[in-house]
């Protein structure tokens, strides 16, 4: 009985802080992300080897305001409206996207870039330095559980009770060009949902990408790289609009069509192919071809999803379809079609469902 009245004593508890909390104002505006020795172990394609993880680990970052650098600057004096740069460093953004543009190699930002995700509470679950990539764990944005009297004086027992049901992951991609280096950071989301009427069971699915955390974490890495706060916020709020990208069939071929040259184009298509799952294998910039293949983002393995079921095999034993992504351009005019991995064009209905995903998160 006395283990009977803890366990009740408990529920009650549970049950009197989730309604009071449920009363307050999320912080939505901030980032706190407490991932190390919560992350699901990241499953490893059978044609990838298990990187090293002894020297990975995670420094704690306090909380800070995800949407600080909107604050006093709209009407910031002398803000280009497409490109800005101080020093080294500058921002370019189409649309929704943006990446840094930096006047150092590869080498010299790789391991700053590494420690700025450790230090802002990420563990890394991929590092290629070969390919430019890198990608964090899968973890939660503990800023958004209530800040309330309840929490602070409960502590650590409201954390173990709360979760946001949210989850995010971080793709960094540092490319080099012929005057630098170009970092493109992606953001992946997931979100727990309940899968039956009786609301006790839940699975994990993927959410829209945020191009505001995006934009707030590529600010923060220039601070990390050597422009003032400031500074990092007037880049950040730079704008320009996006060129139109529209789907079309070229000898019964499905391809997206973007009016820009293929600088421009090139940078988008990576970005967009990073945001929406692809785990890009490879890439011949001089041919214009990436070389892709899709991983379903669930963090618990428990639902494959949409595009889980359409690029994998349906054995474990068997490798995932991968693919080539042809980027062709012609003066300010770009076609991207999708080729198998031989490299024939592909005309199937994946085709055009992968042209699909990226023409939508080009727009």
């Amino acid at each position: 009985m006395k283990n009977l009245s803890q366990l009740s004593r408990y529920a009650l508890l549970t049950t009197l802080v989730a309604s009071l909390a449920a009363c307050s104002v999320l912080e939505s505006d901030k980032i706190d992300y407490k991932s190390a020795g919560k992350a699901p172990t990241l499953e490893v394609p059978p044609d990838l080897s298990q990187l090293s993880r002894d020297n990975r680990y995670a420094v704690p970052g306090g909380a800070v305001s995800a949407n600080s650098y909107q604050t006093g600057i709209a009407n910031a004096p002398g803000v280009p409206t497409a490109v800005a740069n101080i020093g080294d460093v500058r921002m370019e953004r189409a649309g929704t996207q943006r990446w840094i543009v930096i006047n150092r190699t590869p080498d010299q930002l790789w391991e700053p870039v590494k420690d700025f995700w450790q230090e802002s509470g990420f563990l890394l679950t991929t590092e290629q330095r070969n390919l430019g990539i890198m990608e964090t764990d899968w973890a939660e944005n503990r800023a958004k559980l209530p800040q309330d009297i309840i929490r602070g004086t409960l502590g650590k027992l409201v954390d173990s009770v709360y979760s946001t049901g949210e989850l995010d992951r971080f793709r960094t991609r540092i490319e080099r060009t012929t005057n630098g280096t170009e970092i493109f950071i992606s953001h992946r989301g997931m979100q727990e949902v309940y899968n039956n009427s009786r609301q006790d069971q839940t699975v994990w699915q993927p959410r829209p990408s945020d191009p505001e955390l995006e934009t707030e974490f590529l600010r923060r890495l220039m601070v990390k790289l050597g422009v003032s706060q400031e500074q990092s916020k007037i880049l950040a709020a730079t704008s320009a609009p996006a060129k139109t990208a529209t789907i079309a069939s070229v000898g019964n071929q499905p391809v997206v069509q973007i009016s820009e040259g293929f600088e421009r184009a090139w940078r988008r298509v990576g970005l967009a192919l990073d945001r929406t799952g692809f785990t890009v294998e490879d890439r011949d910039r001089s041919a214009g071809i990436y070389y892709v293949r899709y991983v379903t983002p669930n963090p618990d393995k428990k639902e494959e999803g949409f595009f889980g079921k359409l690029f994998s095999s349906s054995s474990k034993d068997e490798k995932p379809i991968k693919f080539r992504i042809l980027v062709k351009s012609q003066g300010e005019s770009t076609t991207v079609s999708v080729q198998n991995e031989a490299g024939a064009p592909e005309t199937s209905a994946n085709a055009q469902r992968i042209v699909k995903v990226i023409a939508d998160d080009l727009k």
